[in-house]
C-alpha cells in the first residue's frame, strides 16, 4: 500500500510563515470582490454575514495559537468572544436566532484582525511550536489547525460570494468549456479493501475524524465512470424531479445555471451540485444507489493489483493536470476534462469539480479522540444528520487534498459545491 503523501511543507518557520501569509493573502482576494456595502450582508440565511468570517479567521488563528497552545495574553477579549465560532444551525428559524445587528465597523474588524495577525506571525518566528508536553503542541498540532482552518473558509467564503447578488461583487473573469457530455458507464470494481482513515504516524496533520485507520472489506460493484451532470439531471427533472439550487428557469423549458460571478447556459457536461436528499432522490429514480464511503474509497484508492493509491492517480502530489481544485477556477468543468486523474480502475474525477457525496453519516472512525486544539471541531456533527463527502471542490485547497480527509453537511444543505455518481444496485 502506498503511505499518504503529505502535502505540507516541513515545519520550518520560513515555510508556516510563508503558508499563513498565502491564506491570508487569499482572505483579502475574496474579501475584495464583494462591494464594501455588503459587509453585513447575509446571502445565506444559515451562515453569519461577511463582517464575522473576516474577523473569524484572524481571531481563530490567535486563539488557537497564541492565547490557548502558548499561553499568550488576549488582543481584545469582547472581540475574540464575538468572532470565536461560527453557526451550523438546523433551520432559518435556528439561524435567525443566532444573528445579531450589531457588528462591529469594518475598520474595526480590520484593525483587530492586524493585531492578531501581528501575533501570530511573532508566534511563527519565534514561539515554541512542537512541544510533547503540550497536548495542542504536540507535532505543531495548533499550527497546522490554524493553517488549514483558513482554507477550508476560503471555500466556505465563496459559497457567500456565489450567493451575493451580482450587482454587489466584482466579477472575476473566466473562461468556460462545455461539451456533448461524455457516456456515463459502469465501472466493474472488484472487491478488496478500503482503508478509511490514517494512522497519526503517516501525516504531518490530520483532523481528528481521520484518525482511526481501519480497513473495511468491500464486495465488488459497479460504479458510474464519471458523476452525474448536468445533462444527466436534466432527463430527471423533465420527468419531475426537482431543479438544483444553481440553476435558474429561463422559460419555455430551456435552463442557465448561476456560476460565481455569471449566468451562464447551462453547461451538460458539467456535474450537477445537489444536496445529499437530492443525490438520493435521483439515484433511485435511476434505479441505483449512492456509494459509502467505503466504496468511494475502493473505487478512487484501490487497485486491480490489490494494493492502496494515496491519490486516484497514484503517489504523484496533485497538481493541475489531476483535477479541477486550488482554486485553478471557480466553477466547474465538463466531467472528463482531467483523464490524468483517473483511478486505477478507470473512475474519473474524483477529486475536484466538487466533493462527492457518499451514504455514510458523518461519524467517528474506531478509536477516535477530539483533538487538543479545537476539541468540537468534528465531535459535535456527530449525529446522524450530516454525511461524508470525499474528494475536493474547485475551491479547494491544495493542501487539505489528502486521502484520509473527509468534508460532511446536512442532507438538505443547497449551497455547497457536492457533486455524486451512482452504484447499480
Amino acid at each position: 500500500m502506498d503511505m499518504l503523501v503529505s502535502p505540507s511543507p516541513a515545519l520550518d518557520r520560513e515555510s508556516l510563515a510563508g503558508w499563513y501569509r498565502r491564506n491570508r493573502e487569499r482572505s483579502a482576494q475574496l474579501f475584495g470582490t464583494i462591494d464594501p456595502s455588503a459587509f453585513e450582508d447575509r446571502p445565506i440565511p444559515l451562515r453569519h454575514p461577511f463582517v464575522f468570517y473576516a474577523g473569524h479567521l484572524p481571531a481563530f488563528s490567535f486563539l488557537t495559537l497564541n492565547e490557548r497552545a502558548l499561553q499568550q495574553e488576549s488582543v481584545d477579549r469582547r472581540l475574540e468572544k464575538l468572532f470565536e465560532r461560527g453557526i451550523d444551525p438546523a433551520s432559518l428559524d435556528a439561524a435567525e436566532r443566532l444573528g445579531r445587528s450589531d457588528w462591529p465597523s469594518r475598520a474595526e474588524v480590520g484593525a483587530f484582525g492586524a493585531a492578531c495577525d501581528a501575533r501570530v506571525y511573532d508566534a511563527l518566528a519565534h514561539a515554541r511550536l512542537v512541544d510533547a508536553t503540550v497536548p495542542r503542541l504536540v507535532r505543531g498540532q495548533a499550527v497546522y489547525t490554524v493553517l488549514e482552518h483558513e482554507q477550508m473558509h476560503h471555500e466556505t467564503l465563496t459559497y457567500l460570494i456565489h450567493q451575493l447578488d451580482d450587482a454587489k461583487k466584482r466579477r472575476i473573469p473566466q473562461t468556460h468549456r462545455d461539451a456533448p457530455p461524455a457516456p456515463n458507464d459502469l465501472v466493474r470494481v472488484d472487491a478488496g479493501p478500503a482503508t478509511l482513515g490514517a494512522d497519526p504516524d503517516e501525516l504531518p496533520f490530520g483532523w481528528d475524524n481521520e484518525f482511526g485507520c481501519t480497513v473495511e472489506p468491500v464486495p465488488a460493484f459497479s460504479i458510474q465512470r464519471y458523476p452525474v451532470t448536468n445533462g444527466d439531471w436534466l432527463a430527471f427533472v423533465v420527468d419531475g424531479g426537482p431543479a438544483p439550487a444553481f440553476w435558474i428557469d429561463a422559460g419555455g423549458g430551456a435552463w442557465s445555471l448561476r456560476g460565481v460571478f455569471e449566468e451562464l447556459p447551462l453547461p451538460l457536461s458539467w456535474p450537477v451540485y445537489v444536496t445529499h436528499d437530492q443525490a438520493e432522490a435521483y439515484a433511485r429514480w435511476a434505479g441505483m444507489r449512492l456509494p459509502s464511503e467505503a466504496e468511494y474509497h475502493r473505487a478512487a484508492f484501490g487497485t486491480p493489483a490489490g494494493d492502496e493509491r494515496a491519490f486516484p492517480w497514484g503517489s504523484d502530489a496533485p497538481r493541475a493536470e489531476h483535477g479541477n481544485f486550488d482554486f485553478n477556477r471557480f466553477d466547474p468543468e465538463p466531467v472528463d476534462a482531467h483523464p490524468a486523474g483517473a483511478s486505477a480502475w478507470g473512475v474519473h474525477d474524483l477529486i475536484g469539480n466538487g466533493w462527492e457525496w457518499t451514504s455514510t453519516p458523518f461519524g467517528p472512525l474506531p478509536g477516535f479522540a477530539p483533538m487538543a486544539s479545537y476539541p468540537q471541531y468534528s465531535a459535535d456533527f456527530f449525529d446522524g444528520k450530516h454525511y461524508v463527502m470525499k474528494g475536493a471542490s474547485p475551491v479547494t485547497a491544495r493542501e487539505l487534498i489528502r486521502r484520509s480527509f473527509r468534508n460532511w453537511f446536512y442532507a438538505d444543505y443547497p449551497y455547497m459545491y457536492a457533486k455524486f455518481r451512482c452504484i447499480e444496485v
